[in-house]
């Protein structure tokens, strides 16, 4: 169960980062859209994203903290 929510969490990580770059390069919001400029639903994928980021954020720092090692010549 929890694999599907890492990789639920990647995706809209993914989409976000997307939506981002096409905000950037070309003046597009691919959500906006696709669900209406800030609809109800428009907004609770954005929250979704922001969410998602900081979950999957979470969980790179444990991999890093986890798998760490230091070794001294």
């Amino acid at each position: 169960m929890l694999h599907i929510i890492r990789y639920t969490a990647l995706a809209l990580v993914l989409l976000g980062a997307l939506n981002w770059g096409l905000v950037g390069i070309f003046n597009f919001d691919l959500v906006a859209r696709i669900f209406g400029d800030m609809s109800v639903v428009t907004r609770a994928i954005y929250i979704l994203i922001g969410v998602s980021a900081f979950f999957a954020g979470l969980g790179s720092y444990a991999c890093y903290r986890d798998n760490i090692t230091v070794e001294y010549e």
